[in-house]
C-alpha cells in the first residue's frame, strides 16, 4: 500500500535572535507558519529502507541517500523498511526548512503505517531544529534552539502567501555566524498577525550582507500589494503575505516577467 504526504514549506513570520550559546547554536524565539504546499513523499512497503529523488531540486542534493530523510526512517522504529519517493520541489538551503520538512513527513508517513516512538519529539530534536515544528506543521511559537514550541490558534490561516526565491543557496551556519550578536528583543505576544506585523527577522541584514540580491527581492515583493514581506529563515527565500488570492496571482504574474530566472510558490498559510 502506497501513502503520500507533503512536506509542507515552512517560513518563518518573524524570527528573533537573543544570543550566542556556547554550544555553537543560538537562542531564537520565532512564529513558525506552514504553506500548503512543498515537496512531495510517496512511501511503500519495502523490505529495506530505500529512498529515490526526483523533481527539479534533486539535483541540489550533495548526497540524497545520506541525507536527513534516510537518517528520519533510521531514527524511527518499525518492523518493516520503507521504500520512500522524494520529488525534490523545494529549493536547497533556501530557509524554507526544506530537508527538515521532508524528514517530518517522514515521521508522519511512519505514523500513519506504525505509529510513531512516545519520545519522537527527542528523536525529532537530534535530526534538527526545525524538524519537530516541522513534524505537525502547524503555526506555533519556537524558543531555545527553535525545538520548544508552544502551539498558536493563528488567524492568518489560509491567507494567500508568495514564496520567491533568487536561485541562491544560503548555508544557515554562514548566515547565524554573520549575526551582529545585538539582542534586539523579544518576540510580541498576542495574535499570529500581531506578531508577524509588529516583529522582524534578525538574520535578513546578515544574510543581506551575505546575498545582496535578497534586498532586490524584498524591493520586488515590497512592490506589490502585499502586506506583509520578509525573508524567511536564513534566507534566500522571501514571501509576501496578501489579503486576497488574486491579488497574490497577480503579483506572482509580474515577478515571473520581471524576474523570470526566479523561483515562485503560490499558495495558502496553513
Amino acid at each position: 500500500m502506497a501513502f503520500s504526504e507533503t512536506a509542507y514549506a515552512k517560513i518563518n513570520l518573524a524570527l528573533h535572535v537573543r544570543k550566542r550559546r556556547e554550544d555553537g547554536y543560538h537562542e531564537i524565539e520565532t512564529l513558525f507558519a506552514f504553506l500548503d504546499d512543498g515537496d512531495h513523499l510517496t512511501a511503500h512497503d519495502s523490505a529495506e529502507d530505500r529512498l529515490s529523488v526526483s523533481g527539479e531540486f534533486a539535483p541540489d542534493l550533495d548526497d540524497p541517500f545520506g541525507n536527513i530523510v534516510s537518517r528520519a526512517l533510521t531514527a524511527l522504529p518499525r518492523a518493516e523498511g520503507m521504500a520512500i519517493d522524494l520529488e525534490k520541489r523545494l529549493p536547497v538551503a533556501a530557509g524554507l526548512g526544506g530537508g527538515s520538512a521532508d524528514a517530518g513527513a517522514v515521521f508522519r508517513l511512519v505514523e500513519r503505517s506504525h505509529g510513531l516512538p512516545g519520545d519522537w519529539h527527542g528523536r525529532a530534536s537530534r535530526l534538527g531544529a526545525d524538524v519537530p515544528a516541522c513534524v505537525e506543521s502547524r503555526s506555533c511559537i519556537g524558543r531555545g534552539t527553535g525545538t520548544e514550541l508552544t502551539p498558536i490558534e493563528s488567524d492568518l490561516s489560509g491567507v494567500a502567501v508568495l514564496l520567491v526565491n533568487p536561485r541562491v543557496s544560503l548555508a544557515t551556519r554562514a548566515v547565524f555566524s554573520a549575526w551582529d550578536g545585538v539582542d534586539r528583543g523579544a518576540l510580541p505576544s498576542g495574535s499570529a498577525s500581531r506578531i508577524a506585523r509588529e516583529g522582524r527577522n534578525d538574520l535578513e541584514p546578515a544574510a543581506i550582507s551575505l546575498c545582496p540580491v535578497i534586498a532586490d527581492v524584498l524591493a520586488a515583493l515590497h512592490a506589490t500589494e502585499a502586506f506583509l514581506t520578509r525573508m524567511s529563515g536564513s534566507g534566500a527565500t522571501c514571501f509576501g503575505l496578501f489579503r486576497s488570492h488574486d491579488a497574490m496571482r497577480e503579483a506572482a504574474q509580474r515577478l515571473a516577467s520581471d524576474h523570470p530566472g526566479w523561483w515562485r510558490m503560490p499558495g495558502s498559510l496553513r
